[in-house]
């Protein structure tokens, strides 16, 4: 079974710093999109800001978990993204994404194998393994949408 540093290490593979599963990161990925490209909306996809604020908010609700607090995250508000009006706000939420991603894999590489296994909040939630696993996994599928809907951005600006 992985153990927590390995589980880290791809967690930060897909958010931070790796190119080995999809030739890209998150990171590499959103820091050259402009605020202008990130809230611009090709047909009824999401924008990649929204696509960002979600895998974040993913991120800094499991992190606080993992930090002591409650499961206060809810499907529902995931997309709820404040408006991004400007480069700061932009910066903004690269800045807390980042911090949070850094958080998150700092947590991971403490773990137990022990805590890994361990129910994460409530039964119906699984183990912590599980909802990072999840996390990754997730992340990897907007990734995706990010990356395709960052050419068609690219593609439409040459027009």
């Amino acid at each position: 079974m992985e153990n927590s540093n390995q589980l880290a290490n791809r967690f930060k593979e897909v958010l931070l710093k790796g190119k080995w599963i999809a030739n890209t990161n998150f990171k590499d990925q959103l820091s050259n999109v402009t605020w202008q490209q990130a809230t611009n909306r090709i047909g009824s996809l999401n924008t990649i800001a929204a696509l960002t604020y979600h895998i974040n908010y993913y991120i800094a609700g499991v992190l606080n978990v993992f930090e002591g607090g409650p499961l206060e995250i809810r499907d529902k508000y995931s997309f709820d993204l404040p408006e991004i009006k400007s480069k700061e706000d932009w910066d903004s939420l690269l800045n807390s994404m980042w911090d949070n991603a850094d958080k998150f894999a700092n947590h991971i590489e403490l773990m137990s194998d022990e805590k890994l296994e361990s129910i994460f909040v409530e039964e119906k939630y699984g183990n912590y393994r599980r909802n990072i696993e999840g996390i990754i996994e997730h992340s990897y599928y907007h990734l995706g949408q990010i990356s395709l809907i960052k050419k068609m951005i690219k593609e439409s600006e040459k027009l």
